[in-house]
């Protein structure tokens, strides 16, 4: 059996872009780099829906890089009606039926953890259906309300969030893991 972890990076003010910033808004440093380095990437199933996979193949490929080369390396599991197989990504596989019921296969069958790489939608779609163990959000110091694209939690499921991990990267990055519990509204005062 295997676990689920939705995995984003965010500005403070909860967005997964921002329109003429750079990757990590420019503030990546050597230790998150570090960090993101440890991450066994042939251990993890990524998750990913036909936006983030087109973006990514786009992005890794023209990379020449030990963690592009891991991430290329790595099981990649594409959900998506409008890609069509075989797909061009070394180690990508296509699902076109429903993401929710192919994660839950996943979830048994597969002895590996299973990641999303953004994929808002997918993230989204999986976390009200109950199947996310972990939810992990490395909040970056920056706000982008002018130029902020890709709002990570609208039209999210209310949630409560159970802290299990934290840590500071750099002096400013920010880690938070949670164990997400789905809520079916406002919790009722106590």
């Amino acid at each position: 059996m295997s676990t689920l972890m939705v995995d984003f990076i965010v500005s403070l003010d909860g967005y997964g872009a921002a329109e003429g910033w750079p990757s990590f808004w420019g503030l990546e440093g050597p230790e998150y780099l570090a960090w993101l380095g440890e991450n066994d990437q042939e251990g993890i199933v990524h998750l990913m829906g036909a936006n983030t996979y087109r973006v990514m193949e786009r992005i890794v490929g023209a990379s020449q890089d030990a963690a592009s080369d891991a991430l290329t390396r790595a099981r990649k599991v594409v959900f998506s009606s409008t890609l069509t197989a075989p797909l061009s990504w070394s180690n990508s596989e296509l699902v076109s039926t429903d993401a929710v019921a192919a994660v839950r296969e996943l979830k048994e069958h597969e002895t590996r953890r299973l990641c999303t790489l953004g994929s808002l939608g997918l993230s989204r779609s999986l976390l009200a259906a109950g199947l996310v163990d972990r939810f992990r959000v490395v909040v970056f110091p920056v706000i982008t309300g002018a130029t902020g694209r890709e709002p990570i939690f609208a039209n999210y499921p209310d949630l409560t969030l159970e802290l299990v991990e934290s840590r500071t990267f750099d002096g400013r990055l920010q880690l938070l893991e949670y164990v997400p519990t789905v809520l079916d509204g406002p919790p009722t005062a106590r």
